[in-house]
């Protein structure tokens, strides 16, 4: 059955937009998304988090399709658990690009999420995780950071706020690395010219879809890749300022339900409850 309105693809973020501030998913939420999914319309996570940090989520989401990981470095097949695309960071580069950042702002603090559908997250000493309740491995040194390949560095300053850190990394590291805030105490390195845009174009047109067809929701400036690409872009109402400048639209927080909002709107003949838990 053909989607009732014009979009036949939901892209969302996952932290700040589709997930509660304790890593949960609402009721309605799930509802609307179930609903969607009947109106022969398809749901894709597109998320900064790698592949092995959305498994569990898309078993709460009962997903066996697409995800969009590591800011589009990843193209997961849930069902399959394997990636059907993935790009890494060169690790030579990313060296060279933490001592250009750190040239300017003294130390950081790093961690790297490893590729892979069983890489782990490492992280250096004194390096504290932005989301406490994702597994990471702390290792003795920088070094022992690269001894796999790698989707994406994550960075940290003790001072520095999360826009004057990436405004700081954007201007020095150039070439070497795309620069993304993807959330609070979350500045990220990937490789050159990836983005969600990369990822999600690759998995809509394995889809059979393109921008016209695609609804994007998301709340960090990482996400403003993906509104650009998307035919409409939905900011939350707790979204970055930069990212709210160039919505199309502005919904409720993702503590609120507002992409629920949304989806109740655009597919109210298929949407039947919407009890929040």
């Amino acid at each position: 059955m053909a989607a009732p309105t014009a979009y036949s693809l939901v892209a969302t973020d996952l932290d700040g937009t589709l997930l509660r501030g304790d890593d949960t998913l609402s009721d309605r939420s799930l509802a609307a998304l179930a609903r969607v999914a009947e109106a022969g319309a398809r749901h894709l996570v597109v998320t900064g988090r790698p592949a092995p940090r959305v498994r569990p989520l898309l078993d709460d989401l009962g997903s066996t399709g697409l995800a969009v990981c590591g800011q589009g470095a990843q193209v997961y097949d849930a069902g399959a658990d394997r990636l059907l695309w993935s790009v890494t960071l060169d690790r030579e580069l990313a060296e060279t690009a933490l001592g250009k950042i750190e040239a300017e702002v003294g130390q950081v603090y790093a961690a790297v999420d490893q590729d892979g559908v069983d890489g782990l997250t490492l992280i250096e000493p004194g390096y504290l995780m932005p989301h406490p309740t994702l597994p990471a491995v702390r290792v003795d040194r920088r070094d022992d950071l690269w001894c796999a390949p790698i989707s994406k560095v994550l960075l940290r300053h003790p001072a520095l706020s999360d826009d004057e850190l990436a405004a700081t990394a954007r201007g020095v590291v150039g070439s070497l690395a795309t620069v993304t805030m993807s959330g609070p105490g979350t500045v990220e390195l990937q490789p050159c010219g990836i983005t969600k845009a990369t990822g999600l174009a690759l998995a809509a047109d394995h889809l059979g879809l393109g921008p016209q067809h695609t609804i994007a929701f998301g709340d960090m400036p990482n996400d403003i890749p993906m509104f650009d690409w998307a035919a409409h872009g939905v900011a939350m109402a707790n979204a970055h300022p930069e990212l709210k400048a160039v919505a199309d639209e502005i919904t409720l927080s993702n503590e609120d339900d507002g992409i629920a909002v949304v989806l109740e709107r655009l597919f109210q003949g298929n949407l039947l409850g919407n009890g929040a838990r």
